[in-house]
């Protein structure tokens, strides 16, 4: 006797077997609970075919009228329907270019150190004043401007994850299910000792405790709230009203993270270094999955591309000399 197993069962037994061996799967997870919801409350039958599918991959929240959204979305179910083939054989993988290519990446706005400099000077003034609030925004966005560390790495930073004795950040189970140290600048280190002593005299302190704290009500140290970052970025860069030299609606604080990888790179061609030997270390510092996501900011930088479009010039000039 066959016993009917629903598509909501088989999401969940599917990712708790990823979180198992490591994998976060985030964005995909979430995508994997919405298709399997959808497919079971229309009753579709037992196999999802590439037509429920594309319908659901349409459907997001946002209604979104982008094929990109619709790929990407696709795209996360990929795994899933693989991990399907075991229990329905004749099941079909979606093909990655149904809604097109998904792989586009937008340029980023790259803060120019006036900017950088603009921003934190206002996250240092937030009130209350006197109180924390200021100094844990201005601490939190000038580290990840220092080094390129994800929002949510940042702010899931541990107070045992700061090592200030040594300058050292272990940033844990990361994006993709991986920890990594990042050796600190002196200067970067100093203003984390700073921020440390205050935080202290407003808070409990454990070796558990977040590094960066919640300073209202019942957020008094607690973890920042993601959403409350993004929020308070939101206020400060409209009253700012910066020049948004990138792709994307407006500049975000994951540029931030962008403008350190290109400042990097542009520093390396300034002093002569060779960036292919110097790429992979970038690529672990900043914590990629693949060298390549960060190669792409040799093509997909305008900075970037302008000073690699100078160099060819001056090679192509210099072939021409030789050859007179």
């Amino acid at each position: 006797m066959n016993t009917f197993t629903t598509m909501q069962s088989h999401a969940e037994n599917y990712l708790n077997d990823c979180h198992q061996r490591g994998f976060g799967l985030h964005s995909a997870g979430y995508s994997i609970k919405s298709f399997a919801s959808y497919f079971d409350n229309h009753n579709y039958g037992e196999v999802p075919t590439i037509e429920i599918m594309t319908i659901w991959a349409r459907l997001d929240k946002g209604n979104s009228k982008n094929p990109i959204t619709w790929a990407r979305r696709l795209k996360n179910l990929r795994s899933f329907i693989h991990y399907l083939q075991q229990f329905y054989p004749q099941i079909e993988v979606p093909d990655y270019t149904i809604f097109g290519r998904t792989e586009q990446r937008l340029a980023p706005h790259i803060y120019n150190q006036q900017e950088i400099i603009d921003l934190l000077a206002a996250a240092h003034n937030l009130g209350p004043i006197p109180g924390l609030r200021g100094a844990t925004y201005e601490t939190l966005f000038g580290l990840i401007a220092s080094t390129g560390l994800r929002v949510s790495e940042a702010v899931h930073l541990l107070n045992a994850d700061v090592d200030l004795k040594w300058g050292i950040l272990t940033v844990r189970k990361t994006k993709f299910a991986k920890s990594r140290q990042i050796p600190l600048h002196p200067s970067t280190t100093e203003v984390l000792k700073q921020y440390r002593l205050l935080r202290n005299c407003h808070a409990m302190v454990t070796e558990a405790m977040p590094f960066f704290i919640g300073t209202r009500g019942k957020r008094l140290g607690c973890f920042l709230s993601l959403r409350q970052v993004h929020r308070v970025f939101a206020e400060l860069r409209n009253s700012l009203g910066w020049h948004n030299r990138g792709a994307h609606n407006s500049p975000r604080i994951h540029d931030l993270r962008h403008t350190f990888i290109v400042q990097r790179v542009m520093l390396w061609h300034a002093q002569g270094k060779s960036v292919d030997q110097e790429m992979l270390a970038l690529s672990t510092y900043v914590g990629h999955a693949k060298i390549t996501n960060t190669y792409w900011y040799l093509t997909g930088v305008p900075e970037l591309m302008a000073l690699a479009a100078g160099k060819f010039e001056s090679y192509a000039e210099a072939l021409e000399v030789d050859h007179e």
